[in-house]
């Protein structure tokens, strides 16, 4: 079918360029005087002819291209094709008015190029406005967010300004994701403005969603419940970007990158991604820190009352879990492994990966049930 409509529009367009062109070649020759040869049905033919006989050379790589078009169209994303479009459209207006100046001036080289003027100016300037849409359409979607998020807001006749902390992209990271709780952290309207979700991360979530490991593939798919909650559930909007560094392979640098490029910051809860955004100067948030910041506080010389589970790494050391999950190191607990103590807190390490207790038995026996 497409072959057939590839045949028939050459057909016309020789059709077309028969008419236009050979009354100029029939000048030129001994057929002027022939009125059956020297007249527009058979300069049509004529043309409509030899572009037939071209065709059969130039029909097959033209369904190709076309088939190829139609193909890289149907998997560019939506975003992409609106604001090219936008651009395209943008580019050929200003072509037009272009042209329509330009006709106007009685200029004598203007007016003999005139007929190729503006079939050269809609195609430049269309394709410039088709490359300056796509290639910004992420600076287009920020400042669109910026404008509607640095309005004012009123509420009960009071004027309520944005600050300017909800404005700072978001950028989650693939741990973070999974891990889950940015999604009730989000809920509870604690975090603000543009949460970022860049495609490689999603790539990175889909290819763990598809690993052959059960546990992995378990991972992935919760990641990928929580962005559709995030989407649904109200709280703060979710960007996916499309802006990649081609030149990166690892998905933290690319993180860093675009942090960068976005003036954001990292939300995660990766250590080490922590300290490599840090060397290169990007501010992180770490879900782990907030965790760790409401959690009770434990001062040295309180008593608690645990279970010790299992023993721990140094020689005759004990380990047990707050309902927090938050570890207790108990010193000369390895003989209490299974019996429930009452124990003094001695120190408390505070770290990006988490806190840990150190404590010691109060009398060192088992407490009474």
């Amino acid at each position: 079918m497409l072959r057939k409509v590839v045949q028939i529009g050459l057909l016309l367009v020789g059709g077309t360029l028969g008419v236009l062109f050979l009354p100029y070649l029939f000048t030129l020759s001994t057929f002027t005087s022939q009125p059956m040869i020297d007249n527009p049905f058979v300069a049509a033919v004529v043309g409509a002819l030899l572009l037939f006989v071209l065709g059969i050379f130039i029909v097959d790589p033209i369904v190709n291209f076309i088939k190829w078009m139609e193909d890289l169209l149907l998997k560019a994303p939506i975003f992409d094709l609106l604001f090219g479009t936008i651009g395209l459209v943008v580019g050929l207006s200003v072509a037009f008015l272009m042209s329509y100046g330009l006709s106007s001036l009685q200029i004598p080289f203007i007016t003999s190029v005139l007929s190729f003027l503006p079939i050269v100016l809609s195609i430049l300037l269309g394709y410039l406005g088709f490359q300056v849409g796509f290639k910004k359409r992420e600076e287009f979607i920020r400042a669109a967010q910026g404008m509607r998020s640095s309005a004012p807001k009123k509420k009960d006749g009071v004027e309520v300004v944005v600050q300017s902390a909800a404005k700072v992209n978001k950028i989650l990271d693939t741990s973070v994701i999974i891990d889950g709780r940015i999604a009730d952290i989000a809920s509870t309207g604690f975090l603000e403005g543009v949460l970022v979700v860049p495609q490689f991360v999603l790539t990175e979530l889909q290819h763990i969603a598809d690993s052959s490991d059960s546990l992995k593939r378990t991972k992935g798919r919760r990641g990928l419940d929580v962005l559709k909650r995030m989407q649904t559930d109200e709280g703060p909007s979710i960007l996916i970007t499309e802006e990649d560094f081609a030149d990166v392979a690892e998905v933290d640098l690319k993180l860093v990158r675009l942090a960068k490029s976005m003036k954001g910051l990292v939300v995660t809860n990766d250590f080490n991604l922590n300290k490599v955004a840090d060397l290169h100067g990007v501010k992180v948030l770490n879900i782990n820190d907030l965790a760790n910041a409401v959690k009770p506080v434990v001062i040295p010389g309180e008593e608690m009352h645990v279970v010790v589970i299992k023993d721990g790494k140094e020689h005759n050391q004990g380990v047990a879990y707050l309902d927090d999950g938050t570890m207790i190191v108990i010193e000369e607990g390895r003989s209490q492994i299974g019996n429930t103590i009452d124990v003094v807190v001695t120190s408390v390490l505070q770290t990006s990966a988490g806190r840990m207790i150190f404590a010691k038995p109060k009398n060192g026996k088992p407490a009474k049930m």
